[in-house]
């Protein structure tokens, strides 16, 4: 029996990239000895894993966020971070001046601390910016210098997209890979013109996934999960009929499409696809693409919230050839 592969890894749709992955958890931004082990911090042990798992691709326009803010020092670790790059002098003498002023040696105004806030230890964070490239556009938006929040407030109103649970959930569709899965094909071997072909799925093969993302110091966290819903077939050329004629088979009591069996040849298939044309010397570019509905839900968040559907798929070559008639 022919089976379509839709997750190779050289076939497969790209969706956005990621931190450096640490085994079932990983962690935002370049966490070291002198940062919190905070940031976001993303329990990838649901997730669907594999060489061949794959991210899945926004059927919109929306992207997650690109940079977000949220608690990354104490005050001594401020401290450890910036005295280095001051005494180096590599970022001009005015610019390090203006910082010690408003981190060391300051207090007095509005927008100035005293000695990096050392008064206020396990109060409350140091909240800077995590930014990552790999998600478009505008990771390059978040420039507000590094500020205080004491613990249980709020940040200031006119910072954008602070850490949140519905950030964290969008930061979590960002992690989400989808398993590896193979649609049935038959007939077994090359497809012949004019004979349909089924295609089918047991949805035991591609279960839901989830990725939770936290902030452990602030004590919020989000869940988005990602479930298959249907199957999109597209044969890689129009001289095709498919079948439903939409080419997306939806999924229905935990199966996408029915198994072929003996004695169905000369039935039209719920899932599949009719060659109506030989593809010569070549093949055709079938393409078969699961949709993956996404939903999400976190702290203080009443029920399960949506965010939009996701697609994972990926070509396979099929050969189809005319169908040889002997005359006796």
């Amino acid at each position: 029996m022919a089976a379509l592969g839709i997750s190779s890894p050289a076939q497969a749709d790209q969706g956005w990239g990621g931190s450096t992955d640490n085994g079932s958890k990983k962690s935002s931004g370049a966490v070291d000895g002198d940062k919190l082990s905070a940031g976001v911090v993303y329990d990838l042990s649901k997730n669907g894993s594999g060489q061949s798992a794959g991210p899945v691709a926004s059927t919109t326009s929306w992207t997650p966020p690109a940079c977000w803010y949220a608690p990354k020092y104490t005050p001594a670790q401020l401290k450890a971070y910036l005295e280095p790059i001051w005494n180096a002098e590599s970022t001009g003498s005015q610019w390090d001046l203006e910082q010690r002023n408003k981190y060391e040696k300051g207090g007095e105004t509005a927008g100035t601390y005293k000695d990096f806030n050392k008064d206020k230890t396990g109060k409350g964070y140091w909240w800077d910016s995590y930014v990552n490239e790999d998600f478009p556009p505008g990771w390059d938006k978040c420039t507000k210098p590094i500020f205080w929040v004491d613990k249980g407030d709020s940040p200031p109103a006119d910072i954008k997209n602070a850490v949140t649970p519905e950030i964290l959930a969008q930061l979590a569709y960002a992690e989400i890979r989808v398993p590896s899965t193979t649609v049935k094909l038959a007939p077994d071997g090359t497809t012949k013109v004019n004979l349909p072909t089924w295609a089918w799925l047991d949805a035991a093969e591609f279960k839901a996934v989830s990725v939770t993302a936290s902030v452990p110091v602030l004590g919020i966290q989000a869940t988005t999960t990602a479930e298959p819903a249907s199957l999109k077939i597209e044969p890689g050329t129009a001289d095709a009929t498919t079948y439903p004629a939409s080419g997306v088979c939806e999924i229905n009591n935990g199966r996408i499409g029915v198994a072929y069996a003996k004695g169905k040849a000369d039935q039209t298939p719920p899932c599949g696809v009719e060659y109506l044309r030989s593809s010569g010397d070549g093949s055709y570019p079938l393409k078969a693409t699961i949709t993956w509905k996404i939903h999400w839900t976190g702290t203080g968040v009443n029920g399960e919230k949506t965010l939009p559907d996701g697609t994972f798929g990926a070509t396979q070559d099929v050969v189809v050839q005319e169908i040889q008639s002997v005359n006796r």
